[in-house]
């Protein structure tokens, strides 16, 4: 089974003192948090930070949806209330859909398939 990789975009509040909150609530993300990323079927998360952009890498079983893992998320309190919280540093990067967060990304170059 091969997994998935995606990779995801979202800026932060450029404010050094906001950027510092959130890498520390980062560093004891809420234990159910973790379940619900892992329960939507993410082997490996890791995020990333240069000035005040934010860079997410995700790995998922091949059975992975978006879909589904938004509706599971609406349906935990836990994740909305996470992710209220979240709100309160982050912001869209430019071109961005209301109600829209983390951007996905395209591919542009592979090492492997040059």
């Amino acid at each position: 089974m091969k997994t998935k990789r995606y990779c995801l975009a979202l800026d932060l509040k450029n404010d050094p003192e906001l950027i510092k909150t959130y890498k520390e609530y980062h560093e004891n993300v809420w234990p159910e948090i973790t379940a619900s990323i892992k329960d939507a079927g993410v082997e490996k998360l890791d995020i990333y930070h240069v000035e005040n952009r934010l860079f997410m890498i995700m790995e998922t079983r091949p059975d992975f949806s978006f879909e589904k893992k938004q509706k599971a998320d609406e349906a935990n309190p836990k994740v909305q209330d996470w992710e209220t919280l979240m709100w309160k540093y982050q912001q869209a990067i430019p071109n961005t859909k209301p109600g829209e967060k983390w951007r996905l990304m395209a591919p542009i170059f592979e090492l492997d398939k040059a």
